[in-house]
């Protein structure tokens, strides 16, 4: 597969707010690709006529590859592509339970500009191909190009009622072929652990089991916050749309060429999908039906996710929403890392996540799940990795042991929208402040916060307001460890943050700040009111890092990154409230 260069890689996910995640160094500009030693070997796979990596060199080796088409659920007539891998040397007759992907990046030109010269399935995931030795465990991988995508027809929908109706359509495809058991597992991230989330909420006998890293919990929380949108509600739609415009290859087969163009008749779609993440009403029937958190009352696939707690992409939002809506059995891999896979490395070999068999332990959730093998090894519910590198081991997630509701008090500020270079709240004083401080006592013992905090607060004032919490060591060194904003179009305001997992040492204190929007990350419109705020509350889930039962896994890379990027200087004020210790387990 040929690489894209890195400068137009990097600006392609900065600018897709759900990136694809792709692995590995880029080495050519496409001009300059030789097409990696191939061959010329291309033949193109159909529905009957399977084609093996000697025949093109795309298809992975142990694999045959099938090309199939079929309708969406919803009567639409959309009509859906899938690429189908089964074992190379599967016996005719023979039955394989199936992983499925569906999304936006599967297809055969490149997952977000046009990388190949000729037509085969994607390599998106060919990490878990070989990290799985998914073949010879005795799995067919099938990738399906949700609507507006690759060779799929319809017009892209961003997790809605369209996609829901595609996922359902793929769970119900795969699980009828010839060559299927029956039994129906979803792999993704990002965007297509997203809709492993969709796939779980349609609540499909044949699905039975769904791994998503870095999903998207609920897309208005991904894309606003309590009326303040951030900077992807604009480029998110732009680069999907871009994405479904992608030019295909000239020896694909017409049927996908046709689907694949179906923008160019229906430039609706695009215009609609533009206006979609725009709406700033939570209420919005869009963004309901977007809300995996929302809509997961009842389910129960078993599911194995991973979650960033430092993640700037596919933001701990809504998360817990989901969890407590889920009922199904639950495992997971929580720290403080970025937009990564389970088994990526950084540059310098280190693991991104920093705890290692993430693939031993995919493929023994789908073996336990998909062909009722029992694990050779009981791996933890909930891996958790905090602030402090350590890993620990859980039955669920959040485990708080006491919720302390803490009085803030009072205080104001002007909405001035400091934008993309705030200036310190230390530098700020008096009337004209972006900004107030509220401070804690030093901590008596350790104390880790975990799940998601909440703020409440009575508001006088047009404008927006920002909550950042900071954890600060004795020489006010701080670090700020969660955020949300909210605009002030209510009088009492009920905030929730982002999950965390952060662990305050003995003797430091934390510090609330609420005030002005002071980061580029929002496209906040500042009043330049002045702001009073009044009866201000903050709800903390509180767990005791001394009952920490270890496991295995090293300090993810990320977490020094992260914490010099939050880093600032604070003059520790009077403390006007306590963070209580967390009590003993029960």
């Amino acid at each position: 597969m040929r690489k894209r260069p890195a400068a137009t890689a990097a600006a392609l996910l900065t600018a897709c707010a759900l990136t694809c995640g792709l692995i590995g160094a880029a080495v050519a500009a496409p001009d300059q690709a030789t097409d990696g030693g191939r061959t010329g070997r291309t033949t193109v796979a159909t529905a009957t006529d399977s084609v093996t990596h000697e025949e093109n060199e795309r298809v992975p080796e142990g694999a045959r590859w099938t090309q199939h088409y079929f309708p969406s659920s919803d009567g639409s007539k959309t009509e859906l592509h899938a690429d189908v891998l089964l074992p190379e040397k599967l016996p005719e007759g023979a039955k394989v339970p199936v992983i499925m992907s569906a999304g936006a990046y599967f297809g055969h030109s490149g997952e977000m500009e046009v990388e190949e010269e000729h037509a085969g399935p994607s390599e998106r995931f060919q990490d878990l191909l070989e990290g799985t030795d998914l073949f010879d465990k005795g799995y067919a991988f099938v990738m399906v190009d949700t609507r507006g995508f690759g060779g799929s027809t319809g017009c892209l929908d961003l997790g809605g009622p369209g996609d829901q109706a595609d996922v359902k359509a793929a769970i119900d495809w795969s699980a009828k072929q010839p060559w299927s058991t029956g039994s129906v597992g979803m792999y993704g991230k990002s965007f297509d652990a997203y809709t492993g989330l969709l796939g779980n909420n349609v609540k499909h006998d044949a699905l039975k089991a769904v791994v998503a890293q870095e999903p998207i919990w609920d897309l208005y929380q991904q894309l606003h916050s309590n009326g303040v949108p951030r900077p992807n509600s604009v480029q998110l739609p732009t680069s999907y749309n871009r994405i479904a415009g992608l030019a295909q290859l000239t020896d694909e087969n017409k049927r996908y060429r046709t689907n694949a163009a179906y923008e160019k008749k229906h430039p609706e779609c695009l215009v609609l999908n533009s206006f979609g993440p725009s709406i700033g009403d939570p209420d919005d029937p869009y963004w309901k039906d977007r809300s995996p958190a929302r809509n997961a009352k009842g389910t129960a696939t078993p599911l194995l996710f991973t979650q960033g707690t430092a993640e700037t992409n596919t933001l701990p939002v809504g998360m817990e929403e989901f969890l407590d809506n889920h009922r199904g059995p639950q495992r997971a891999w929580i720290g403080p890392w970025g937009h990564v896979r389970g088994n990526e490395r950084t540059q310098d070999g280190k693991l991104a996540m920093g705890r290692a068999n993430w693939f031993k332990e995919t493929l023994s959730f789908f073996d336990e799940h998909l062909k009722g093998i029992d694990p050779k090894i009981q791996d933890p519910n909930y891996a958790v990795q905090d602030n402090l590198g350590n890993w620990r081991a859980e039955k669920s997630w959040p485990t708080a042991n006491r919720s302390a509701n803490l009085r803030l008090g009072n205080g104001s500020y002007v909405d001035s929208g400091a934008g993309s270079q705030p200036t310190s709240p230390e530098e700020e004083s008096g009337r004209d402040a972006g900004s107030f401080l509220v401070w804690s006592g030093p901590l008596e013992t350790a104390t880790r916060v975990t799940g998601t905090p909440r703020i409440t607060m009575t508001a006088k004032g047009e404008g927006n307001v920002m909550v950042k919490l900071y954890d600060v060591d004795e020489d006010g060194n701080a670090v700020a460890f969660d955020e949300r904003v909210s605009r002030l179009d209510r009088d009492r305001l009920d905030i929730g943050l982002k999950s965390t997992d952060w662990t305050l040492r003995a003797g430091h204190r934390l510090a609330v700040e609420i005030g002005s929007v002071r980061t580029g990350d929002w496209l906040d419109t500042p009043s330049k009111q002045n702001i009073r705020i009044s009866s201000a509350r903050l709800q903390l889930p509180l767990d005791n890092p001394a009952e920490d039962i270890a496991t295995g896994g090293d300090r993810a890379p990320w977490l020094d990154t992260f914490t010099q990027i939050n880093a600032a200087q604070l003059k520790p004020g009077p403390a006007t409230f306590t963070v209580p210790p967390a009590r003993a387990r029960r």
